[in-house]
């Protein structure tokens, strides 16, 4: 899918370690706090307010310094801004240390649990939310669908889309509804084509590829689409129970009725080449009802015994 949007390319950072930066500000702090206790021991006025002016620039910068101290869990990213350009991604897990100036951005805060300003990069499930559509046919169906996805682009997930949780929720909705309408709920008489109901498998691929070509520009991957929830609508649900039901018992029937062809068939041979009886065509066409009667009813059948001629 094409798309006009300029992508903003990501840039993954390689921070130094943040450990030698706390060991730093450790020392600022302690060095700030102590001008503040000796300088009245000082006995000067000017070297005293030198000293109390010297702690509070010290501790204002060891403050400063702090904002660059971040923490990165395994499977997460920061994205950082500094002063309204994109800085970078940081996605090695560690204990790192950057410009304190840089700022971590994320516009789906709160969409994910416990991340705050960090992007997960967990394969993460959407429970779309069934929903109503028409298929092939024209018939309303119900269709709710799972979707496995995970951030694989931080800078295209932030920057070139408003929310990309959400924005992955409206594309599957429109990705079901384009599925949906191309193909029928259940097979045709002459099954030579797909279904959403018998063609699961392959449905599931076709909507897996239609979902990633929509997100694309939001740098997410989509590693498994699958229908969780199919019916028809309520309102011709009775209708098409009645239909499957008419289909099954014609189709029970046609099966029933060709093996009592077959066992007609081969009665009358079996008793030709045995030479038990000799049945004129009158007879034949007499015992070929009778048979087809006993074998294609739906009750059992009621045995009369003929104690005379069959005529």
């Amino acid at each position: 899918m094409e798309n006009s949007v300029k992508q903003t390319q990501e840039k993954v950072m390689h921070p130094k370690s943040g450990w030698l930066m706390l060991f730093v500000e450790v020392l600022l702090f302690v060095g700030g706090i102590l001008l503040f206790v000796f300088s009245p021991q000082t006995g000067s006025d000017i070297v005293m307010v030198a000293m109390i002016v010297a702690g509070m620039i010290v501790l204002i910068v060891a403050l400063i310094l702090l904002r660059g101290l971040k923490t990165v869990n395994p499977n997460e990213a920061i994205v950082l801004t500094l002063f309204g350009k994109y800085h970078g991604t940081i996605k090695k897990e560690g204990f790192f240390w950057v410009n304190p100036f840089s700022s971590s951005f994320n516009p789906a805060v709160g969409a994910v649990a416990g991340l705050g300003r960090k992007i997960s990069l967990k394969a993460m499930t959407l429970n779309n939310e069934k929903q109503k559509v028409n298929d092939e046919e024209g018939n309303p169906i119900e269709i709710g669908v799972v979707v496995i996805w995970r951030v694989v682009d931080t800078a295209r997930a932030v920057f070139d889309v408003d929310n990309y949780v959400s924005y992955i929720s409206t594309q599957c909705d429109a990705a079901i509804r384009q599925v949906a309408r191309q193909y029928p709920y259940d097979v045709s008489e002459n099954g030579d084509e797909k279904s959403l109901r018998g063609s699961s498998v392959e449905i599931a691929e076709i909507l897996r590829k239609e979902i990633q070509g929509r997100v694309e520009i939001a740098g997410i991957e989509i590693s498994e689409a699958r229908i969780a929830h199919l019916a028809y609508a309520p309102e011709i649900a009775a209708a098409m129970l009645q239909r499957q039901q008419a289909s099954a018992i014609i189709a029970a029937r046609q099966k029933i009725v060709d093996g009592a062809v077959s066992m007609v068939e081969m009665a009358l041979k079996k008793l030709s080449e045995n030479n038990v009886v000799e049945l004129d065509e009158e007879r034949k066409a007499a015992m070929v009802s009778n048979l087809l009667v006993v074998l294609c009813g739906n009750k059992d059948a009621q045995p009369i015994v003929n104690s005379g001629s069959i005529y």
